[in-house]
């Protein structure tokens, strides 16, 4: 089951990158980059989708990452280099409080996590902390490339997430951009509350204020990558109630992301640790 859950990931997500920087109110005419429609099942969104070449996103994505891992280059984002680091502090201030909270440990469990776009990110902080471990759950495919040109003693690869917890324990989830382009992303959700990780980081995901989740699809345009693929756009609230079976929200917080989109959407993060485990708290 779990492998076939990974075969329905997107590949890393050029356009968030692409868009990044941006202004707030790009729209379909600025960018050709947009969410549409409103459809009843995974099946009919696919059907109105085009579909998009992954190994041509994995070369991109292996190419630029290469640059940033030898030095050639500052940052890589969705396979886009950037002359100076975007962080994602709350993302960031997450992983710290996971590690605080963990006696200076931070392992963790990045599901769809490319080929290690987010800790290449944060590294240079990371490297402060005395026990870092990365694990990247991706498609089969994008694992063996991880493996063979990125891996080492602190970034793993896996092509499922059994294979991953048969060699570690990981203590945090990290789900960046990845929730939206899964056909069952609850199911996802209570798969991964099911591991060992006390604390969870979810991150560049669109919400809205509707009761049910939204199915759209998602069109990229010619200049990043000709392609469309559906799309969720999750119901906040909804989202909220599934969390709190198994987690509790220490904050949520704005993505800089942003799409234009047929209803109201905001981006987010969300920070949680597992409902009901003892927290640290400093005496001082």
């Amino acid at each position: 089951m779990i492998k076939d859950v990974l075969k329905l990931f997107t590949p890393p997500i050029l356009v968030q990158g692409y868009r990044a920087l941006r202004s707030k109110k790009n729209s379909p005419a600025q960018d050709g980059l947009y969410l549409a429609g409103n459809y009843s099942s995974w099946d009919e969104a696919l059907a109105a989708s085009t579909g998009y070449d992954s190994e041509i996103i994995l070369e991109k994505t292996r190419t630029a990452l290469l640059k940033v891992k030898r030095g050639e280059a500052v940052y890589e984002r969705d396979s886009v280099l950037f002359d100076e680091i975007q962080y994602s502090w709350p993302l960031l201030a997450g992983l710290m409080w996971a590690a605080a909270q963990s006696g200076g440990n931070l392992n963790v469990l990045d599901f769809g996590g490319s080929l290690g776009s987010t800790y290449f990110q944060n590294r240079r902080f990371l490297k402060c902390l005395p026990a870092v471990r990365w694990n990247i759950v991706e498609q089969p495919r994008w694992a063996e490339v991880g493996k063979a040109d990125f891996e080492d003693e602190h970034l793993r690869f896996y092509g499922d997430i059994n294979a991953c917890l048969a060699e570690t324990q990981p203590n945090v989830i990290v789900l960046s951009g990845v929730l939206q382009y899964l056909e069952q992303p609850f199911d996802v959700l209570h798969m991964l509350s099911a591991t060992p990780c006390n604390y969870l980081i979810v991150d560049r995901t669109p919400f809205w204020d509707g009761p049910t989740d939204r199915l759209c699809v998602q069109h990229v345009p010619a200049s990043i990558y000709a392609a469309s693929y559906p799309s969720w756009i999750f119901s906040l609230h909804r989202f909220r109630s599934f969390l709190n079976e198994s987690w509790e929200v220490v904050a949520e917080f704005e993505g800089f992301d942003r799409l234009s989109s047929p209803v109201k959407t905001t981006w987010k993060g969300i920070i949680a640790h597992r409902r009901g485990m003892p927290l640290r708290v400093s005496e001082r």
